[in-house]
């Protein structure tokens, strides 16, 4: 039996790191949190006069560093001077050197939201006229390259460590108290610590790299070390050491000191230990709420201890699903896990499958707000397959107590027939001694004359021969009940199902750090509802912008196409054409092509093709528009030699 378990458990294993992988690695840079609401140069504008400031409105308050914000002239010089700084609420402004000449100017900012991720991005405004730049922006990315990769997998191993801690020791402490004997579950609990530790200590030291240059060699500088240290992330994480390090003399009496105690010694030493133990890992989740989603935003008094909640809740159920796997598997058989444990722990999970659905309706309703952010922003498509993954989880677990159930059933049967047998054999063996008693007597005294030399010769080697004797009968003993135990098919069923259940588990995981790392949809609407509002207003003023998602089906073939038309009326007109990607960040296409139709009076299509000025922005001045109506505004986007896709929108000009 145990042959046939081997190789499913590895295949498994490998196909959850795969899909694991997959999911970390196609999750990319992380989504800003803080998104850029407005601007003044607004992006695209071309202004009469070199403005004395650039200022920029974010979604939500932001940290700056002494270069957040920087605008640059044509050739890449900054021209900006002083350090950025707050003007009030959400908006932050750069002074400019006087006397800049005409041309495109390219503004940039690298910030930190108010829930501790990276944002960056760029824009353009020209004065006078636009012009040729030699500035790119393609690499304005936050939270990517090697850097980005490295932090997200900090995350999620910090999260599995936190998970195997705090559940594994609940389970060996509320649900198997024998499982403090165990070497296997103590090296469970231990790994969950290591793991913990060496991913908060990494986290501490990418940190600065993360939310800056995002170089590999600025991992060790201690300069930006320190300026971690002073910002809430990194108080939150020195707090996890230190909580850490409690969490260390927890587990050295919890698998040291609490199996040498008598019975009444273990009532009182268990009251401490939960006690104690419960404070400290409260301690651990609020080291997360109180730096990341739960920290900002709508209801922060009451989000971050829902949240600590919450992550208590995803421990006791998974850590603790992980702790039965492992005593499942590795438990040794003097020490087997009873179907007394699995009740206690089937109840354990079921408290914290309800305290995840309440603390999770909320979470829900608090970051997306809405029915339509559940399929129209990323956050909302993450938290469906997260919901989906929860019910299959939660469909093994029904399955895992009717396993449960029947081992149950069979424990008590076998104890109550071994507990027979074992009165029966001790009768035979009482009867067995009286008749070797009685034809023994008569001949020991004439054996020891006899063998008096003799026994002290071979004292030695009998003694030693008895004790490899007594060890090779312990160990078929040992081989023989562990046969039996692998045998009942009820243990073999509900090994299955946990080892299913802690496969979807290790795919929630990564599901669940995706969204700890994604703009929340409340946030995303909000932003998006912002940039319509500055929209309109620039639409009063006598300028039009329309943005118009495209998909060319092929790779790097989605985005957004932004037309500016100023002043949007019969006439000349200046006209400025932006591709974004998905994000939000500027990227170049081979080709853009707009064309004009007034349908109502069969005019057109009048073609434009717009002059490349930097990158994904395009600029063509003089577009005649010669009467005012309801206009279809096609354009064309090529994003490979044979991938191209044309949208359009109607728009009232003049």
């Amino acid at each position: 039996m145990t042959s046939t378990i081997a190789p499913r458990v590895q295949t498994l294993v490998l196909l959850l790191l795969a899909a694991t992988g997959l999911l970390l690695a196609g999750a990319g840079p992380v989504s800003a949190h803080a998104a850029l609401t407005g601007s003044d140069p607004r992006q695209g504008a071309v202004v009469d006069k070199a403005p004395q400031q650039v200022s920029l409105t974010f979604s939500e308050k932001v940290a700056l560093a002494d270069d957040s914000l920087r605008v640059l002239d044509p050739k890449g010089k900054r021209v900006d001077r002083g350090d950025p700084a707050g003007t009030g609420g959400t908006t932050y402004s750069v002074k400019l050197h006087s006397g800049l000449p005409d041309g495109t100017y390219t503004v940039t900012y690298q910030v930190v939201s108010e829930d501790s991720h990276p944002v960056a991005g760029a824009y353009t405004f020209s004065i006078g006229a636009p012009s040729k730049t030699s500035v790119s922006v393609d690499d304005q990315a936050a939270g990517g390259g090697v850097v980005g990769v490295l932090y997200g997998f900090g995350r999620y191993v910090s999260y599995a460590g936190f998970i195997v801690l705090v559940g594994g020791a609940a389970f060996v402490l509320g649900c198997w108290r024998g499982g403090t004997a165990v070497r296997s579950m103590q090296r469970l609990v231990v790994s969950g610590w290591l793991a913990l530790t060496a991913a908060t200590l990494g986290l501490l030291l990418v940190r600065g790299s993360y939310t800056g240059s995002g170089k590999v060699g600025d991992i060790f500088d201690l300069d930006l070390l320190g300026q971690v240290l002073q910002t809430k992330t990194g108080a939150a994480l020195v707090s996890r050491l230190l909580l850490l390090a409690a969490a260390a003399l927890f587990i050295a009496v919890l698998f040291g000191a609490y199996d040498k105690r008598d019975d009444e010694e273990k009532r009182d030493l268990t009251f401490g230990l939960a006690i104690g133990g419960s404070v400290v890992a409260a301690g651990l989740a609020a080291s997360w709420a109180m730096s990341e989603h739960a920290s900002t935003g709508l209801q922060a008094g009451l989000a971050m201890p829902v949240d600590v909640l919450h992550l208590l809740a995803v421990a006791g159920w998974l850590g603790g699903l992980t702790a039965l796997l492992v005593a499942l598997y590795w438990a040794p058989v003097e020490t087997p896990v009873d179907g007394a444990a699995v009740r206690r722990f089937s109840r354990l999970a079921f408290g914290s499958v309800l305290t995840l659905v309440v603390t999770g309706i909320y979470q829900s309703w608090r970051q997306l707000g809405s029915w339509s952010a559940f399929t129209g922003t990323r956050y909302g498509q993450l938290l469906l397959v997260k919901i989906g993954l929860v019910v299959l989880l939660v469909g093994i677990a029904w399955i895992s107590r009717r396993w449960t159930a029947r081992l149950a059933e069979s424990g008590a049967a076998v104890s109550a027939e071994a507990a027979e047998e074992g009165e029966n054999e001790a009768d035979a063996d009482a009867d067995a001694d009286v008749e070797k008693e009685r034809v023994t007597s008569g001949a020991v005294t004439s054996a020891a004359t006899t063998e008096s030399g003799a026994a002290d010769t071979g004292a030695g080697a009998g003694s030693e021969r008895a004790a490899q004797l007594a060890r090779q009968r312990a160990a078929v003993d040992t081989a023989r009940r562990k046969r039996e135990r692998d045998a009942d098919p009820n243990r073999f069923g509900l090994r299955r199902s946990v080892l299913a259940e802690a496969g979807v588990a290790v795919v929630l995981l990564a599901v669940t750090t995706m969204l700890t790392s994604t703009e929340p949809g409340r946030t995303e609407e909000q932003a998006a509802a912002a940039s319509s509002s500055a929209t309109t207003e620039a639409n009063a003023a006598g300028a039009l912008t329309l943005d118009m998602s495209f998909d060319t089906g092929g790779e790097d073939g989605k985005g957004v196409v932004r037309i500016d038309l100023d002043p949007a009326r019969s006439g000349a007109n200046e006209m400025h054409v932006y591709v974004l990607r998905p994000n939000g960040r500027a990227f170049d296409i081979p080709e853009v092509k707009v064309a004009f139709t007034l349908e109502a009076q069969d005019i057109g299509p009048l073609p434009v093709v717009p002059d490349h000025i930097s990158t994904g922005h395009w600029s063509a001045s003089g577009v005649q528009i010669p009467m005012a109506g309801d206009w279809k505004i096609a354009v064309t986007v090529r994003t490979s030699d044979i991938d191209q896709a044309t949208v359009s929108k109607n728009a009232q000009i003049g």
